[in-house]
């Protein structure tokens, strides 16, 4: 099979994660995979050094070129499928023609109502399976007016890690500049009002009054850095939260955590949690959209509520008890080899371009 992958995006989230572990896996199947992306983006830069045919387009007018080239690709390529990333790549898909000539499967990660104007309807028309990483996100594809028939779930996955050794614990530890006897939480995940950052410097706080050791890890970058900057500040914990910015190497986080916290308002899934068991770390979440899906509450994570009071209680329960450690870690690494594993997504997203050829009718 020769499977045509797009995304347009220009920076690097969970989406183009999940593209790279794809398109990686479909090679290592026997199949052939491209990538069509926006000029110098992560994802093309990381695919060309993984050894992925890259077709780059300018980023001005990123649309139309890709639209175009989307054309000629489609015309000349001899691609089985089309598999759009995201909803620039769908655009261009659907300017360019792309649609009409060959089985399109589009990925969804949000549970957003789909829009209701007639360019948004006529777009999505042209899809013909939508690829939901939950069954919170098909719902919301059902309710937003597509047939069931035309959704599939394939459940984001992450690679299984081997569990972290002391050394590597204590060098990445070193990297962030964080002490051997200091009990470390960290978050992997963009700086929007919707992720939580927030209240997890609201916990600290009444966390560090009875452990001073405590210290917080928030990695990524985003539209809110400043403001959570500040509200460390305005609480007194600036020298207790780590701001490292946008982490390449997003191992080395999870490497240096005693525990991770993810206090997500809203999440299609939740890829970053889903590392942070794979990597055997005891978790704090909320089950706010899809989360719900991934995690079991008392067993595989503690689940609470996005705010400052119940966060601040669920990590001094972490802290004091190392038998919830132990359990939570143990759960959460089997759950995720379990059901969320990259070669299980791989798999699950080939049966959906299998079935989507045999169904596929010209129109």
């Amino acid at each position: 099979m020769k499977v045509l992958y797009v995304d347009l995006e220009r920076e690097w989230r969970g989406g183009q994660s999940q593209a790279l572990l794809t398109l990686r896996g479909l090679r290592e199947r026997g199949h052939q995979a491209e990538l069509l992306a926006a000029q110098d983006a992560p994802l093309a830069k990381r695919a060309a050094e993984a050894g992925i045919p890259v077709h780059q387009v300018p980023r001005l007018g990123l649309r139309g070129w890709a639209a175009r080239a989307l054309r000629g690709l489609v015309t000349h390529g001899g691609y089985d499928v089309i598999h759009l990333n995201e909803p620039h790549a769908l655009t261009a898909a659907w300017l360019g023609g792309a649609c009409k000539k060959l089985p399109v499967v589009l990925s969804r990660r949000i549970g957003f109502p789909l829009r209701k104007n007639w360019v948004s309807r006529a777009r999505y028309d042209a899809v013909q399976r939508f690829v939901a990483n939950s069954k919170d996100v098909a719902q919301s594809l059902i309710d937003s007016g597509i047939q069931a028939e035309r959704i599939s779930i394939v459940n984001e996955g992450v690679e299984i890690p081997p569990l972290t050794v002391p050394e590597q614990r204590s060098s990445a530890r070193k990297r962030w500049r964080v002490k051997e006897n200091e009990f470390l939480f960290g978050c992997v995940s963009v700086f929007v009002p919707e992720k939580g950052q927030r209240h997890l410097i609201q916990a600290l706080r009444a966390v560090r009054e009875l452990h001073p050791e405590v210290r917080l890890l928030l990695a990524g970058d985003g539209q809110c850095r400043a403001e959570l900057e500040a509200l460390a500040k305005q609480l007194g914990q600036t020298e207790a939260v780590l701001f490292p910015g946008f982490v390449n190497d997003v191992a080395q986080v999870y490497a240096a955590l005693d525990a991770f916290v993810f206090p997500s308002e809203f999440e299609g899934l939740g890829t970053a949690l889903q590392a942070a068991m794979a990597a055997g770390l005891p978790c704090i979440s909320t089950k706010r959209g899809a989360l719900a899906e991934v995690v079991d509450p008392e067993r595989t994570a503690l689940v609470v509520e996005p705010n400052g009071v119940e966060f601040a209680a669920a990590m001094l329960r972490v802290i004091n008890d190392d038998g919830i450690r132990r359990k939570l870690s143990e759960a959460g690494r089997c759950e995720v080899k379990r059901r969320f594993s990259a070669a299980r997504m791989v798999e699950n997203t080939i049966r959906v371009y299998e079935d989507a050829l045999k169904k596929w009718r010209v129109p």
